[in-house]
Parts: structure tokens; sequence; C-alpha cells
């Protein structure tokens, strides 16, 4: 099962808990989980990339997961032009 970690920022939508494991083979079955368990992060989580195993994706519906694979929620960073 993989294990999904909240930053401190999160904490006030997960009633304090800073991490949940969840049996899910992909990061969009994990994601729907979690607001299933937390609801108040689905709009948090539309601000957020996902670190998969040390790689942050923005876009990380499909990526697989195994029983030892760790997430992240991290906050997007924003670029542009100067």
């Amino acid at each position: 099962m993989a294990t999904i970690y909240f930053g401190s920022g999160l904490a006030q939508f997960t009633g304090g808990a800073d991490s949940l494991t969840v049996d899910a083979p992909r990061v969009d079955i994990l994601l729907r989980a979690v607001v299933e368990r937390f609801p108040a992060l689905r709009e948090p989580l539309e601000l957020m990339a996902v670190a998969v195993d040390g790689e942050v994706h923005t876009h990380p519906d499909f990526i697989p997961l195994t029983d030892a694979s760790e997430v992240h929620l991290v906050p997007r960073i924003a670029g542009g032009r100067r």
C-alpha cells in the first residue's frame, strides 16, 4: 500500500494527520481515496503537485504505485517570463 504524506500546511484539512496509507495502483485512485477520507482537501489538492518516490509530477494521474511508494503533496511553483 502506498503512503501519502501531508505537509504541515495541510494539517488543517486532515484533522492533524500527517500521512495515510492507501491500497491504490495509481495516483488518481490514491487521490480519490484521500479526498473521500478528507473531503476538505479537494480544493487544496488542485493547487498541489505530486511527488512519487522523489519525482515531482504536475499531471500524475496515471503514475503507477507500488506497496513501497511514497507520495508527497507539494505546492506548485509558478513560473513565467520577465
